[in-house]
């Protein structure tokens, strides 16, 4: 994080005795990023942060992946994941961690959906930190170093090894595209100065970020954590995952300080960059890490030139797998396309994209957008993970040559099987 918070009870100097009002010590831990070399926190608990009483295997939900074999633009419709006509789609039966389902990943990153009703078990990933896109609903997240209030359109960021649960709003189902990278997530380093503060030019500031305000304390004994890990094999995408039970609640933290922290960021505090011309994707970058970069594009005024097309020219990203999240507005440059609210487009590095036929023309004069929109790009391929494969249109790739598919085949076809990844 870039910028330091000190919160509930904390001593005047680290590494010192700290005591409760009964005479005893809290413990202090040091939650480090990169080696301790990097962002960090010191948490003060009146309990022991390393106490547990058991632990068992935990399987995460199927985490396998499918190569995108024959190389194709697809486009995956998610709310047909959770629309209740399946065993296991309701959503008051749902959580957010154990309930989410895997569009697409690679060893970088995995990208999930999930519509869930039911609060979640506690959770921590250490496989590396975690970015919840709430497209709709609200929660509350409880995590070891206080509460946030998550609403439409936030970001909830959560660092690496943090303990943390989900606890849907009850008045709407929550539906949240989890981005889970194995690495950690920050702000682009271009926005910020060499000390960590953002730049006059950065589409948001410290002001927009939300942290947690105070300390959460619960009480509690024989209390079971998910832990999902990294392992040395290859099977459900070299994840596994561990079920501890602790002799007490892990949310037992009277003060922290430092510079890591979860947070949220809402959508609609990001302040795009517009110019003449259209602009290219890295003036819409929220966040990065180590081969993702995730960008949001929102409702803005769009290219002045006189003789400006406001909707994105034909490009090939040579080096990335393109995938954009549409989460509200209308997306002008995939009109005709079936694309809608919801939709997940993956547009793979090595094939051409953009707009359908007819945007360009229907574009001109345009003078404003109203488009929102989540992107993540990954520098190695991604492949489909078992809700893409369930949810596939098996039409998209055809669109731009008004669907004209000349074998007239789904994707899928038995010529070129989908067979699951080794890696």
């Amino acid at each position: 994080m870039p910028h330091y918070r000190a919160v509930g009870d904390v001593p005047p100097k680290r590494h010192t005795q700290h005591r409760r009002p009964d005479g005893g010590l809290y413990r202090e831990e040091l939650m480090g990023a990169e080696g301790f070399a990097g962002d960090s926190a010191l948490l003060y608990h009146t309990g022991v942060p390393a106490a547990i009483v058991d632990a068992t295997p935990w399987r995460p939900a199927d985490l396998t992946t499918h190569p995108n074999i024959p190389l194709l633009p697809r486009h995956f419709r998610l709310p047909a994941l959770f629309d209740g006509t399946q065993p296991g789609t309701q959503p008051g039966d749902i959580d957010v961690v154990t309930g989410r389902r895997l569009i697409l990943g690679n060893a970088d990153v995995r990208i999930c959906y999930v519509v869930a009703g039911a609060a979640s078990p506690l959770y921590r990933n250490t496989t590396g930190d975690e970015c919840g896109y709430v497209e709709a609903g609200a929660a509350t997240v409880e995590t070891v170093f206080g509460t946030l209030d998550a609403r439409q359109g936030d970001y909830v960021i959560i660092p690496r090894g943090v303990t943390h649960r989900w606890v849907p709003d009850p008045a709407t189902p929550l539906r949240v595209y989890v981005i889970e990278a194995n690495s950690h997530l920050a702000p682009p380093p271009r926005y910020l100065s060499r000390h960590g503060q953002f730049l006059e030019h950065a589409p948001y500031c410290e002001r927009d970020l939300r942290p947690p305000a105070g300390p959460l304390l619960v009480t509690g004994t024989d209390v079971e954590v998910l832990v999902k890990h990294h392992h040395s094999r290859g099977a459900n995408g070299g994840v596994a995952g561990t079920r501890y039970r602790c002799p007490s609640h892990p949310f037992d933290v009277v003060g922290w300080d430092g510079c890591l922290y979860p947070y949220t960021f809402n959508i609609a505090d990001f302040e795009p960059v517009t110019g003449r011309v259209h602009q290219p994707p890295p003036v819409h970058q929220v966040f990065a890490g180590r081969n993702v970069m995730i960008c949001n594009f929102v409702p803005r005024k769009v290219d002045y030139h006189p003789l400006a097309v406001p909707v994105p020219y034909y490009h090939s990203n040579v080096d990335s797998d393109e995938v954009m999240f549409y989460c509200g507005g209308d997306y002008a440059a995939r009109g005709g396309s079936g694309i809608g609210p919801g939709s997940v487009s993956l547009h793979p590095g090595g094939h051409t994209h953009g707009p359908q036929p007819g945007a360009v023309e229907r574009s001109l004069g345009v003078e404003s957008v109203d488009e929102l929109a989540v992107m993540v790009d990954t520098f190695r391929p991604l492949e489909l993970g078992e809700g893409a494969l369930a949810c596939d249109d098996g039409r998209y790739a055809w669109t731009w040559a008004d669907g004209d598919s000349r074998r007239h085949r789904a994707p899928n076809n038995t010529e070129h099987p989908i067979t699951p990844s080794t890696q």
